[in-house]
């Protein structure tokens, strides 16, 4: 745990009593801080009381008494409107933060001697990847690494901190959000793409939070940008008319006279006076498919802003053992592959795993995202077919009529079964995807629960079985 540096003997209100909620109390505690928690789920409430934590009615309570709110990210702070906590915070003039700023400004509390090096990692898509990937290449070069915040542990879980350690963080634009004060010696942007619109209200919004990660940087850190889209393409054009850090353009689609690039899976580094090739992505089983290249592209160049030694993060890209979740083989029966990539949850995602097999039987659905799948339709030729799931399935069939054929299946049991069977009976090598292209919450708690639960049907087939019970 990191004890929270800077509220010692003042009161911070705390809402949200999920792991990010609940990690940021044990951490104000641990800081000398004083807490008052509250939830408006009731089980959430008896849960963290269970836990030993007292809690304080912040619906009555008197909020002048507080000095701060620390607001979990999945708590609306403007859109579609401001929670009610976010409305009496401003009211009593409280300030409103979330865990990333709590360790932020632990880390500038810190003597200069004993601050970490911390790399920050945003986007639309990748992120997790690409944190984890970073993570891997710094353990493989010997040094201290905590990865967490929007992947694994919450970020004031991970080990307190020390001068030689390594924060590698994913940070969504819910987290960047509610941060102000973090100071990234290596920035990363990966892309932006439309995604959360009903949470921040527009794209300007979006984008607005996805740039807060550039927030304090200056001479001696680090901004690696993808160049790959408009925004990514205008965010690198502007901060390098700004002139006050190291900026290094990414791109798994084009070369570039500067930055670090992959071009048909070789990966090339352009910083020095000519580009040399680096390494050789198709050779990295974890690592499929454009998307990943740029992931790899954006890791290697956040390894050299860390000061490690090339050859060394070369290597280290050859042995990530990868992520759960994406593009993750989960079963091969005969020659069928099932590939879990049910952490694609919008369509720009869904186009990553798509755009990496020339045919697939695919299974997609949940809960919609504005825009649905249209922007896929140059992908539709290579559906062989698609099992439709969840509440986009009436819409996703509709906008497949006529350019690919589609089942509504209704469950990812059901269409995982579908989909083997015809690719069982096609007598060729087939991959089985799941890449919904839609959130989860229709029928699952989360992403992950979603794949395990395709995970467990892929398994029960190979077992000769259905799963029973399974959504």
């Amino acid at each position: 745990m990191i004890p929270v540096r800077g509220f010692e003997g003042k009161t911070v209100a705390v809402f949200g009593l999920a792991r990010t909620g609940l990690a940021a109390a044990r951490a104000l505690l641990a800081g000398g801080a004083k807490v008052a928690l509250w939830d408006d789920k009731p089980a959430t409430r008896e849960a963290a009381a269970a836990e030993g934590f007292q809690l304080t009615d912040l619906t009555a309570a008197d909020w002048s008494q507080f000095d701060a709110l620390m607001l979990s990210p999945g708590v609306p702070l403007t859109h579609p409107k401001p929670h009610w906590t976010v409305e009496k915070a401003k009211t009593a003039g409280v300030e409103i933060l979330g865990d990333i700023e709590l360790f932020a400004r632990t880390v500038n509390a810190a003597p200069e001697h004993k601050r970490p090096k911390v790399v920050a990692i945003t986007g639309t898509n990748g992120k997790s990847t690409t944190t984890a990937l970073i993570g891997h290449i710094c353990r493989e070069a010997g040094r201290d690494t905590r990865v967490g915040g929007n992947i694994g542990l919450g970020v004031l879980s991970l080990d307190d901190m020390h001068g030689g350690a390594v924060y590698v963080l994913e940070l969504s634009s819910y987290q960047l959000d509610l941060t102000t004060s973090l100071k990234a010696d290596v920035a990363v942007i990966l892309n932006i793409s439309p995604d959360h619109l009903e949470r921040h209200g527009t794209m300007e919004n979006y984008v607005a939070a996805k740039r807060r990660i550039l927030l304090n940087q200056g001479k001696g850190d680090t901004a690696v940008i993808g160049v790959d889209d408009a925004c990514g393409q205008r965010i690198c054009t502007e901060i390098t008319a700004a002139n006050c850090r190291t900026i290094v353009p990414i791109s798994a689609s084009k070369a570039m006279s500067r930055g670090i690039y992959a071009l048909d899976g070789l990966l090339y580094d352009a910083s020095g006076d000519r580009a040399a090739e680096v390494a050789d992505l198709k050779r990295a089983r974890s690592l499929p498919g454009r998307h990943n290249w740029q992931n790899a592209a954006a890791a290697f160049a956040a390894a050299k802003g860390l000061g490690i030694d090339p050859a060394v993060a070369a290597r280290a890209l050859m042995t990530f053992p990868g992520l759960a979740h994406r593009m993750e083989t989960v079963a091969l029966i005969g020659r069928v592959r099932f590939v879990n990539d049910s952490k694609a949850t919008n369509a720009d995602a869904a186009r990553q795993a798509l755009s990496s097999y020339p045919q697939v039987y695919w299974i997609a659905g949940g809960q919609p995202k504005t825009g649905g799948i249209d922007d896929l339709a140059d992908l539709f030729p290579r559906v062989t077919k698609a099992y439709l799931v969840g509440e986009a399935e009436d819409a996703f069939a509709s906008t497949l009529e006529g350019k690919a054929p589609a089942v509504k299946c209704g469950t990812i049991e059901a269409a995982a079964r579908a989909a083997y069977a015809d690719a069982a009976a096609s007598g060729k090598d087939a991959i089985v995807l799941l890449s919904p292209a839609c959130a989860s919450f229709d029928q699952f708690a989360d992403f992950e629960q979603r794949g395990e639960a395709f995970r467990a049907a892929a398994q029960a087939i190979a077992a000769g079985r259905t799963t029973e019970g399974a959504i």
